[in-house]
């Protein structure tokens, strides 16, 4: 039993709060424990400069990830003029997941940024953003008003991420703040609704790690993603753009 009273394989409690706000078409408020992530998805009609000679003309997604001052103990100074290495690496790793799930050339010369802000870190942030990020923006293409637009075509799968480690030379699913900063390894795994992994970081914080443990961890991983999936189905609803979830 871990310290929270879970078993290691269990997930943190999770809820969804989507349209949690009026100015974003894709807006979700999710939760983890005490993790809690707003994420919001914007559409603005035209692609970056880079994407303007295609043809036919393709859209594009992007991510922007952010930790309010108050979400962290220590407060978190605002990134004011520089953003963070950090920072950095977490949106672009966002931007890069959910991109693995679109088609652009459905999507049509549209730009969609996916704002994540962090109300609240307790661990997981980056892949709970991802998690939530995708159930914005899945509401986000669906709020296209365009006779010539299909929504149904824009997503070739769905994404979440999940972190998992060993802790106290345990395997351990979804770590909390406390676990992480104790882990002897720590990863994160992204991967779609149908069992495609989209990127793997991982990294020995104490000592190393073996092949069978690598194996048990990433079998760990998958049951987890498979769990979100069905999360960010049953949050969506009628709104969800694919036909089936593969069964582990």
């Amino acid at each position: 039993m871990r310290h929270d009273q879970r078993q290691p394989e269990d997930l943190r409690p999770i809820s969804v709060e989507r349209g949690f706000t009026r100015q974003s078409p894709g807006s979700v408020l999710i939760r983890a424990g005490r993790t809690t992530v707003l994420c919001t998805a914007s559409i603005e009609e035209g692609v970056p400069p880079w994407k303007m000679h295609e043809d036919p003309p393709t859209g594009w997604v992007t991510a922007e990830y952010n930790m309010l001052p108050g979400s962290t103990s220590p407060r978190k100074r605002r990134d004011r003029n520089k953003v963070d290495g950090r920072t950095t690496e977490i949106q672009r790793l966002i931007g890069r997941s959910l991109r693995a799930v679109v088609d652009f050339e459905a999507l049509g010369p549209r730009t969609i940024t996916v704002d994540c802000d962090v109300l609240e870190a307790d661990g997981g942030t980056r892949t709970l953003s991802i998690t939530g990020g995708f159930i914005a923006l899945v509401d986000a293409v669906a709020s296209i008003d365009d006779p010539d637009f299909d929504a149904t075509r824009v997503f070739t799968d769905s994404v979440a991420a999940i972190s998992v480690g060993i802790v106290d030379s345990r395997i351990l699913l979804d770590l909390d703040y406390v676990e992480d900063s104790t882990a002897q390894v720590d990863a994160n795994i992204v991967m779609t609704g149908s069992g495609q992994f989209v990127e793997l970081q991982g990294t020995a914080e104490r000592g190393t790690f073996s092949d069978a443990e690598l194996a048990s961890q990433l079998k760990m991983a998958r049951a987890g993603i498979h769990q979100l999936t069905l999360l960010q189905q049953e949050a969506l609803g009628d709104k969800w753009p694919l036909d089936t979830i593969r069964e582990i």
